[in-house]
């Protein structure tokens, strides 16, 4: 029977898609030396987690790397893309879930939640409700996108439909924007919008996007969200942002180093939300990417290219490897 191999548990409905025709293991730890030693005869792999180049190397006879998610930073493409492995991943499948967590969170910081629930905790009811008085509603600003992908136009569509914002996005495309969304450069949509939501993959173009005169350029009392990779972010001017109390707040779920060091200065603001790179974890977009994984896996091991290949240059040496598929 042929070996899937994922650095995670499945959903459960992915893991009963597989059973019978796939014997599922889930990794015992996430080191590289563990994931090389424990992937050595399986046929495909099911990623959340970062792969190394060595998994495709040496007697390795692996197939597939399936993204259980979108991004791809977490493999090795480039090393895959030499051995013939196949890249695939799923895009869209926890777009709603990150682009709720972006509306959440701007919504949070907006209506002061965390010194709310600090203060009524601490010091009784209306400590907590003081902070009332400097609470902002989300209606009626402006929003701006960077990355106009799956993420990005999920934001879009809840700012615009349901709570009647103004839209700019930016794209490296350039094409592609609902009707509703204004294309502007990025520097323009920084300085013009109220919140800034980066929803862009990490790419060479994107590390240090988010830079010191662009922070510098935010409107006072404007919120940054990152659900998109943390060295989006030039991090050391964001916190010089924050502590002058330049800009009203931030929103991060991803960080340059993961996971964030206790003594991170991120976590001494009162207005800034920090969670664990979670945006696109719920119940339901891990169903969605587990059986959406599988399914790829499945095609793979059945002779078949996955709908989403991200590598089409290696399919000629896959097909040298695995026979005419």
């Amino acid at each position: 029977m042929p070996i899937i191999y994922s650095t995670h548990a499945l959903h459960p409905s992915a893991a009963k898609l597989l059973d019978g025709a796939a014997e599922l293991r889930i990794a015992s730890a996430l080191d590289g030396a563990t994931l090389v030693k424990e992937s050595r005869d399986v046929d495909v792999v099911i990623v959340r987690a970062v792969l190394p180049p060595e998994m495709f190397a040496g007697s390795h006879m692996i197939r597939a790397a399936i993204r259980h998610g979108a991004g791809l930073d977490m493999i090795p493409v480039e090393a895959a893309t030499a051995a013939g492995v196949l890249v695939a991943n799923l895009p869209g499948a926890n777009a709603r879930s990150v682009a709720e967590h972006a509306i959440f969170t701007a919504l949070a910081l907006l209506r002061q939640f965390r010194a709310i629930d600090r203060d009524l905790r601490a010091e009784g009811w209306f400590a907590g409700r003081e902070h009332a008085n400097a609470a902002r509603e989300l209606a009626g600003r402006t929003v701006g996108i960077v990355g106009m992908g799956a993420i990005g136009r999920e934001v879009a569509a809840i700012g615009h439909s349901g709570f009647g914002l103004t839209v700019l996005g930016a794209s490296r495309s350039g094409a592609g924007f609902p009707d509703y969304v204004r294309p502007a450069p990025v520097d323009v949509l920084v300085a013009k919008s109220d919140i800034v939501v980066l929803a862009c993959p990490l790419t060479a173009d994107t590390i240090g996007l988010i830079s010191r005169q662009r922070i510098a350029s935010m409107r006072p009392g404007s919120i940054l969200v990152n659900v998109s990779r943390g060295p989006v972010i030039d991090d050391e001017a964001l916190i010089e942002a924050l502590r002058e109390s330049r800009i009203g707040g931030a929103a991060l779920d991803v960080f340059t180093k993961q996971p964030l060091v206790p003594d991170h200065p991120y976590l001494s603001f009162d207005n800034v939300i920090v969670t664990p790179h979670l945006a696109g974890i719920t119940e339901e977009s891990m169903m969605r990417m587990g059986v959406g994984a599988a399914a790829e896996a499945l095609r793979v091991l059945g002779d078949e290219l996955p709908l989403n290949l991200r590598n089409a240059e290696a399919v000629e040496r896959y097909r040298q490897r695995f026979g005419e598929r």
